[in-house]
């Protein structure tokens, strides 16, 4: 998986299998339809940027016919009615904003040239702008659907999203550097040991997910119980991501049945 931020996490839609669900049975019922929208959205998109073997200019192409059916009206005619019918009557309903979407798109083309152009992220800053693009976007839609516009709610979205984003990175190293996409920061990487690398990054993402938590307590009902879940499925992937240090560049960590009793009892003491 390349910008789809797993805050969107699953829908159980396979055969894409994610680590952070979302739109489960704890949602809301009344928004699951909603989000279902916003992650055939971005689903959609992140396979025109990284499924088959097309060619970065093909992809590019596409991904730009498929902005634009998003700021035009769904019709017959599109290439997605599918994906845009749904998806208007979500932003026509609940308000939903453009721009988000649009961020979303701009950091699966951002990916695609990246990946084209052999570029790999010089700095921490550097990723954390593109996290702010491809993952943040996607807390602050859900957010939106929620009710919850404050700032610190917003601030505290970005840092969960974020934290996601980079620990999705780090859990997909093994995938990721062989199909062209280098995550870890230039500067980090030229520097340091790669076990201090994987120390530094899982630290920071830890950090990252702690300063986001306490949204939890301002998310409404099933909604927050949800988001517990998110964070505690998170924060196990990063715990395997730590034990396996270096090795993460050639494992890939996932979450397994016997994993869930240690989310939920950590999810109920949030």
């Amino acid at each position: 998986m390349s910008a789809t931020s797993p805050a969107l996490g699953a829908l159980a839609v396979p055969p894409h299998a994610e680590n952070f669900p979302v739109a489960s049975w704890l949602c809301p019922a009344h928004l699951r339809p909603s989000i279902a929208a916003i992650y055939a959205f971005a689903r959609t998109a992140d396979d025109l940027a990284d499924e088959g073997d097309s060619s970065a200019e093909t992809r590019l192409t596409q991904l730009a016919c498929y902005r634009d059916e998003l700021m035009q009206a769904p019709s017959a005619k599109g290439q997605w009615p599918e994906i845009f019918e749904p998806l208007q009557q979500v932003i026509t309903q609940k308000h939903l904003p453009l721009n988000l979407l649009q961020d979303l798109l701009s950091a699966f083309e951002q990916d695609v040239c990246a990946t084209r152009d052999g570029l790999h992220p010089n700095s921490m800053t550097t990723l954390l702008d593109y996290c702010q693009r491809s993952a943040n976007p996607v807390g602050r839609l859900l957010l939106h659907l929620y009710g919850l516009h404050d700032a610190l709610a917003l601030q505290r979205s970005d840092a969960i999203c974020s934290a996601l984003q980079l620990i999705n990175f780090w859990q997909d190293l093994s995938e990721d550097i062989p199909r062209g996409r280098f995550y870890l920061p230039e500067d980090l990487v030229k520097l340091n040991p790669m076990e201090d690398v994987m120390k530094h990054l899982t630290r920071h993402a830890l950090e990252l997910m702690q300063q986001g938590a306490p949204l939890v307590h301002q998310v409404p009902g099933r909604a927050g119980w949800e988001l517990r879940l998110v964070v505690q499925g998170g924060l196990r992937i990063l715990e395997k991501v730590q034990a396996l240090g270096p090795q993460a560049l050639h494992c890939r960590p996932r979450l397994r049945a016997w994993d869930a009793p240690f989310m939920l009892w950590r999810a109920a003491w949030m």
